[in-house]
């Protein structure tokens, strides 16, 4: 008599099958929890969700890769905590859709550069790295000093943050277009930057 395990292995279907199975329990049982622990849900003291500029921002360091380079996620080891600051904590990205963690560092993390530089040293930065950073392998982005802000989709992006649990007011969503409008992408990425890791005090 031929056992079971010796008749999974042999057919490739039903192994296919079994394996999914067994992943999905797995990811279950890890991640499933996380939705009802109170620090995974519950936002730091002191978060604020983004201004509109700040949300134009994320999404032009979405829209130009800087993820690619940049994690916004510090680990609990000591030679993060001493470079970076503290290690990030569950309730500071709350708020965040998608997340922008990030796992490749050819770059610095950035999850706690929020004022650590003045907006002119950013501006400097993003429109040629090597003029602050002379070793920087990091591209310029000169265009955005150039490209302005219309603040079309400005109002509907908190709308649809606030479907997610954002706590947008309807103020906030009002006065969103006239918030950006005529900025320029460089003002709007450097509110963003500013933001980062300024509610963990």
């Amino acid at each position: 008599m031929v056992n079971i395990h010796e008749k999974i292995e042999k057919n490739t279907g039903l192994l296919i099958v079994m394996v999914i199975i067994a992943i999905s329990f797995g990811a279950l049982a890890e991640i499933f929890p996380l939705f009802y622990q109170k620090e995974m849900t519950t936002p730091v003291k002191g978060l604020k969700p983004y201004t509109a500029l700040q949300l134009e921002g994320r999404d032009i360091y979405i829209r130009e890769g800087c993820v690619g380079c940049h994690s916004q996620m510090i680990r609990p080891f000591r030679a993060e905590t001493e470079r970076y600051g503290h290690y990030s904590v569950a309730g500071e990205s709350v708020w965040e859709h998608p997340f922008l963690w990030g796992s490749k560092r050819t770059g610095p993390d950035l999850a706690r550069v929020g004022g650590r530089y003045s907006d002119e040293w950013h501006r400097v930065h993003l429109t040629n790295p090597r003029t602050v950073v002379p070793q920087s392998n990091m591209p310029s982005f000169p265009w955005l000093n150039e490209n302005k802000l219309d603040g079309a989709l400005t109002a509907k992006k908190m709308e649809v943050f606030r479907g997610f649990g954002v706590p947008y007011t309807d103020e906030d969503i009002a006065g969103a277009q006239a918030a950006v409008k005529g900025k320029t992408e460089m003002e709007a990425l450097i509110a963003y930057l500013q933001s980062l890791g300024t509610a963990l005090k």
